[in-house]
């Protein structure tokens, strides 16, 4: 019996270790190989994982009881207490980028069709921190600009699709990656309490927080500096803003303060905090900063991207989205933003739930939905 007893306990465990070293396979599989995962195998995936989580119950007044922006004079005053925030002063900064470099060569990028030029503007900021921007120059221009931003996946290379696309429509392109990723620095900063530190993450951002500064400007300032110098120097008709994933959440923050921005689109940018039960949403530094919240969450981030006379603010999201914001859970705001911004008769806000693929990207299928709406 003792024999019989220890051979099951032992197959038992084996079995437990057998299974639990599939299952961390698989996941790993799933997160960084995702690209190549069968797409009916993520549907299948993500249909059993809906069926298995239990969510909160949120009903529409505990939404519109989280919303603080009913209309331009409510949205005028939070926008002058997230500059104040961010920059520590009542105005958006007025500079222009350190430096701009006319013409340079790039490798990566001379195969673009309507390609004139390619300027680089490099911006300058707190504890060495820097942004490398692309000005992508078209041959034939129709005097519209478009703004795209990466996300967490680093160089603003990985959105070359998008930054082709609008080329190819006779848009000039302005690109950026976020602070720390891509061409820019990850600086040493010698901290008074801690000593030397190479600032590679976002997290980190919040060892540098203090009263008198605010990393989250990181985000944001390098856009607002090109929009200055683009004002200054040029003469286009519009700016619009395109985001992905981080890129999607500064693709959300920058036009709730920055109404120079007349259109802008998040592709799977950002879920209100409620939403977020899941790790794999919650974000980094940026994405939950209690301070930053507490002035604009997001629910009035969306109703201040969207509030103008001809301002657009669009949100995408990826149904089988192996990174973060999948799935449908957008619904549970959706109705109460849209009732803000026709209840104000000025603006415009929708979601779009893309399917057509199983990838962490702006798909083609999204691109129609942008050139759609900014022609629109």
């Amino acid at each position: 019996m003792k024999t019989s007893f220890g051979f099951c306990m032992s197959t038992k465990k084996y079995g437990i270790i057998v299974i639990l070293i599939f299952l961390g396979f698989l996941s790993g599989f799933f997160v960084n190989m995702y690209e190549v995962y069968p797409y009916s195998a993520i549907k299948q995936l993500y249909a059993e994982n809906q069926r298995s989580v239990s969510q909160i119950e949120i009903y529409e007044d505990d939404v519109m009881s989280l919303i603080h922006i009913d209309g331009l004079d409510s949205k005028i005053k939070v926008q002058n207490n997230l500059i104040n925030f961010i920059w520590k002063q009542n105005t958006l900064p007025q500079n222009e980028p350190s430096k701009v470099e006319k013409n340079i060569i790039s490798q990566q990028y001379e195969d673009l069709e309507n390609l004139d030029s390619i300027d680089k503007l490099t911006i300058e900021m707190e504890y060495g921190v820097n942004s490398i921007v692309y000005f992508f120059k078209p041959i034939i221009s129709n005097d519209k600009l478009v703004i795209y931003h990466q996300g967490h996946r680093g160089d603003f290379f990985e959105g070359k699709q998008t930054i082709e696309y609008f080329l190819e429509k006779n848009y000039t392109v302005i690109a950026l990656s976020m602070p720390l990723l891509g061409m820019n620095s990850q600086p040493i900063i010698d901290h008074s309490q801690f000593g030397k530190i190479k600032i590679e993450s976002h997290n980190q951002f919040e060892l540098l927080e203090n009263k008198i500064f605010s990393p989250i400007q990181f985000f944001v300032e390098p856009t607002i500096i090109v929009l200055n110098y683009l004002e200054n120097n040029y003469d286009f008709n519009s700016y619009h803003m395109i985001g992905i994933s981080g890129g999607g959440w500064t693709a959300t923050l920058i036009p709730a303060i920055d109404d120079r921005i007349t259109q802008s689109f998040s592709i799977a940018g950002s879920y209100p905090l409620f939403l977020r039960s899941e790790i794999k949403n919650f974000g980094d530094y940026e994405q939950h900063n209690v301070e930053l919240y507490k002035i604009a969450n997001y629910l009035d981030l969306y109703v201040m991207a969207s509030l103008g006379s001809d301002r657009k603010f669009v949100q995408i999201f990826n149904m089988y989205d192996p990174c973060c914001f999948d799935g449908t859970s957008f619904e549970k705001y959706e109705s109460e933003i849209s009732k803000i911004i026709e209840k104000s008769d000025n603006g415009y806000f929708r979601i779009y739930l893309d399917q057509t693929h199983n990838k962490h990207i702006i798909s083609e299928h999204s691109l129609e939905i942008i050139i759609n709406e900014i022609n629109g």
